[in-house]
């Protein structure tokens, strides 16, 4: 006969793996926002997934925005139009919780118990865009700011109006999602309410690619164009800048009154891949290879890098020197690392003065200590987590139609969370278990055969 038990100690093991750095959490569609105008570029509903708060952080909320790039025109809008960054239709059903995001204590000491939002991103232009024409033809809507709207009421009705506690984030564009809306979530909330912004990867700063080409600036304001998105930015940069340029942090982020916290890779692997050296400013593809892995990038490129670097830093300066905007900037290859186990917090994620991306967040939220570090040059930083591309994640020769937070869509091996210590042992010992259990099982299978 076969041994159940160890049958039995596997699928338990197995479930254990599953279960061990991430939740799964199911999507919620605003099928009432679709009569106002709030859709997703395919006129469908937007959508969110909730994880509800319990214990002491039930009146506390954490409304992450996803990430994904951005469209700059018609052609490119039509690309992300069928897919999971244009329509609810093609979303998936249930995502994991990780990171920042997790709904257990050990991987997300301060948040864990909070209502933990994560608001999916299909419109293309960070949830500014509203012009209220559809071209028949192409039958494009552009409603990104109504649909942050809409997905906003919905979560006031849902709880969030009795918020105590709240923060706006987002990774990369809904990063950038979270600088752009800051003022105009805390507005949405109790005057008693303590509520604050964190910003990760989406400080896209303007400068020159590796060609002398400001490309990034010329990309931007034709986001803002095609998205009818000038009205939604913030008006204290509009009325001094051209819309264009108010899609970029370093030229508002002076402006914002609600407290505000920046995790950044100085190197951000986004921003060097497709504002350094795009593939239009690289037709022969010299930098392909550094794009995937820092460590095949020649002396002259990371001299380079280095000099994107300093232009990074330099546009952070505007942010003075207030507690209430604080900055986690470390020297990584890295893009996006609040959600991630393992850069978020686990016991090899990265640090800055010994301190963990959770644990800086969160000692400036509750105000515990202030925290405002940028850390030394690459490569001197043993704890990051420098990212490695496969060849297929290479951006093409523009940046209009990929994503920014999607890489994990794309590589299966990013597909499950990576392990903790704890999860490492239980995996060798499933391992163990596992061979040792399947062996004999196989003999009696043939044998009986």
């Amino acid at each position: 006969m076969i041994d159940c038990t160890k049958w039995l100690c596997l699928l338990f093991c197995v479930l254990l793996l599953l279960k061990a750095e991430a939740s799964y959490v199911p999507i919620t569609f605003v099928q009432n926002a679709v009569t106002k105008g709030a859709v997703c570029l395919d006129g469908s509903a937007p959508a969110y997934h909730l994880d509800r708060g319990f214990g002491e952080g039930i009146n506390n909320w954490l409304v992450q925005f996803e990430g994904g790039g951005w469209c700059n025109n018609v052609t490119t809008c039509l690309g992300r139009k069928n897919g999971r960054l244009g329509s609810s239709k093609k979303m998936a059903k249930q995502i994991a919780f990780s990171g920042i995001l997790n709904n257990r204590r050990i991987f997300n000491p301060d948040f864990y118990n909070w209502n933990r939002v994560k608001v999916r991103y299909c419109d293309g232009s960070s949830f500014t865009g509203d012009k209220e024409e559809v071209n028949p033809t192409t039958q494009l809507h552009f409603r990104g700011a109504r649909v942050f709207a809409a997905v906003m009421q919905d979560l006031l009705t849902k709880g969030m109006k009795n918020a105590r506690n709240a923060i706006i984030s987002g990774c990369s564009a809904g990063g950038l999602t979270s600088i752009l809306h800051c003022d105009r979530f805390r507005a949405l909330l109790p005057a008693g309410a303590k509520a604050k912004c964190l910003s990760d990867a989406g400080y896209f700063i303007n400068t020159r690619d590796v060609s002398g080409t400001q490309h990034i600036e010329q990309f931007f304001s034709q986001i803002v164009a095609t998205h009818g998105s000038a009205k939604n930015l913030p008006p204290s940069c509009t009325s001094r800048l051209s819309p264009g340029l108010c899609f970029f942090p370093q030229y508002l982020v002076s402006q914002i009154k609600t407290p505000i916290f920046f995790v950044n890779a100085a190197y951000d692997s986004w921003q060097i891949k497709n504002i350094l050296a795009p593939g239009v400013a690289d037709p022969e593809g010299h930098w392909h290879s550094c794009k995937l892995d820092i460590n095949n990038c020649s002396p002259d490129q990371l001299e380079l890098m280095q000099g994107f670097r300093t232009q990074f830093l330099r546009a952070l300066t505007v942010l003075g020197n207030s507690p209430s905007k604080g900055m986690f900037i470390d020297s990584c290859y890295a893009h996006c690392q609040t959600e991630m186990q393992e850069t978020w917090f686990r016991t090899d994620s990265p640090l800055l003065n010994k301190t963990t991306i959770a644990k800086a967040v969160a000692d400036w939220f509750f105000e515990r200590k202030s925290f405002r570090q940028i850390d030394c040059a690459y490569p001197c930083n043993p704890s990051c987590h420098n990212r490695v591309f496969e060849p297929q994640d290479q951006p093409e020769k523009n940046v209009t139609t990929k994503g920014t937070s999607d890489a994990s869509s794309r590589n299966p091996n990013s597909w499950f969370p990576k392990l903790s210590n704890k999860g490492k042992w239980m995996e060798l010992l499933c391992i163990k278990q596992w061979i040792s259990g399947l062996l004999p099982t196989l003999f009696i299978l043939i044998v009986n055969k």
